[in-house]
């Protein structure tokens, strides 16, 4: 359980490092960031290889998902 939170935490920083700019993120979102990164990366490795992801798609995951986060608080933010 310790070897997941401490993977997505890496993951999940990676991918945010990955995407230029201030990135402000709770240290739990980002685990859950680099979790959902992880997961992103298996299905688009599975998709495209016929086996899982790997290292470098699960950080392209999560960079992908802290774009689509930070597409959301761009579009919030202009809405107000």
């Amino acid at each position: 359980m310790i070897f997941i939170l401490l993977s997505g935490l890496v993951v999940g920083a990676l991918g945010r490092l990955v995407i230029p700019g201030p990135n402000p993120m709770s240290v739990l979102m980002t685990i859950v960031v680099g979790l959902g990164g992880a997961i992103l990366g298996g299905a688009i490795g599975w998709a495209l290889f016929g086996s899982s992801g790997g290292f470098i798609l699960a950080v392209v995951g999560a960079a992908l998902i802290v774009l689509w986060i930070e597409r959301g608080r761009t579009r919030r933010a202009n809405m107000l």
